[in-house]
């Protein structure tokens, strides 16, 4: 009998094909709430997971289940403590989204500095001379903040460094100076806000972070710095912002992801004139989809043959056993 699949919200279909032809039996999710998962992970070995909740309830209703392997770098709608005690390994695909995010954050770096989401509003709205009050600014020599310097933090300051030539800065309380490339400064968390024309979030969410950056670290912000978010919106405070824009404390935003989401409407992110938004797709590529699926089903195929998978982010109390 093979092993069974859940994929709760579709995949590429090179992640799907890789499956069935290691011989694995896909069974597609009725839907995405945490009712649905308990209902369908019920006969399930693994959990190839977007982004529905994965949450106590679901791994226990997933009596045989082995494995939950994240379609992306992020696991935070994962409950890993659970999975822990359940000897149930979790799993992401963190090479998967590195480029795709890293190519979307200079695409936001430059859509705030060159004004483009405004004017190109103002020019559908008949007002070509909108411009000449609401001019760009240009990178060449300009501070680039990174906050978080892993793999996407890491590829962002590359590409602005050699693509716009940028004076690098990063935080990243893991990295050590002899360990990053020679453009880049680590700097303290202070200096970083500081210091920054532009600062650009590329941290994790965790249990620790949420909310970690509000009104302290906007008011140390230049008033003509702006502030760049493509990774984790609950990071922010949202109110905070809101009320760093309302003050004109900084002067303009781009963000990708916020505290809910979808936002409500009547959201003030969603109005201001000088923030740039978008849906939450800074990996919404045909090639990031395409590596999101395909290294998690690796992943899955790793753990149902027996084997430890390459990227775990648990470490469960005990392993249950893969029958031959």
């Amino acid at each position: 009998m093979a092993y069974k699949v859940l994929i709760p919200q579709d995949i590429a279909i090179e992640g799907k094909e890789f499956l069935l032809k290691q011989g694995y039996e896909i069974k597609m999710g009725t839907g995405a709430a945490e009712e649905d998962l308990i209902r369908d992970v019920e006969d399930c070995d693994a959990i190839l997971l977007r982004t529905a909740p994965v949450t106590k309830a679901v791994l226990e209703a997933g009596k045989k289940l082995k494995i939950v392997a994240r379609h992306g770098a992020g696991y935070n709608n994962v409950d890993l403590d659970t999975a822990n005690e359940l000897g149930i390994w979790v799993t992401n695909a963190p090479d998967s989204t590195t480029n795709s995010v890293a190519e979307f954050t200079l695409g936001a770096i430059l859509a705030a500095s060159k004004r483009t989401f405004l004017l190109n509003k103002a020019l559908k709205e008949n007002n070509f001379f909108y411009k000449n009050n609401h001019k760009g600014v240009d990178l060449i020599g300009k501070t680039l903040a990174v906050i978080g310097f892993g793999r996407i933090g890491r590829a962002v300051a590359k590409k602005a460094r050699l693509g716009f030539e940028m004076n690098i800065i990063a935080y990243d309380p893991y990295a050590k100076q002899e360990n990053v490339p020679d453009y880049v400064k680590l700097v303290d968390w202070e200096t970083a806000f500081k210091t920054a024309d532009f600062v650009t979030l590329h941290m994790p969410l965790t249990k620790e972070n949420h909310g970690f950056i509000g009104a302290k670290e906007f008011g140390m912000m230049k008033p003509t710095a702006y502030f760049i978010n493509c990774a984790r919106g609950e990071v922010v405070n949202e109110p905070e912002l809101i009320r760093a824009m309302e003050e004109k404390q900084i002067a303009g935003v781009f963000t990708d992801v916020f505290n809910q989401e979808p936002p409500a409407m009547d959201n003030p992110l969603l109005s201001f004139e000088d923030v740039s938004v978008t849906p939450h797709m800074a990996s919404n590529t045909e090639e990031c989809m395409m590596l999101m699926a395909t290294q998690a089903a690796s992943q899955i195929d790793l753990v149902l043959s027996g084997k430890e998978p390459t990227w775990p982010v648990n470490k469960p109390v005990f392993i249950k056993t893969v029958a031959c």
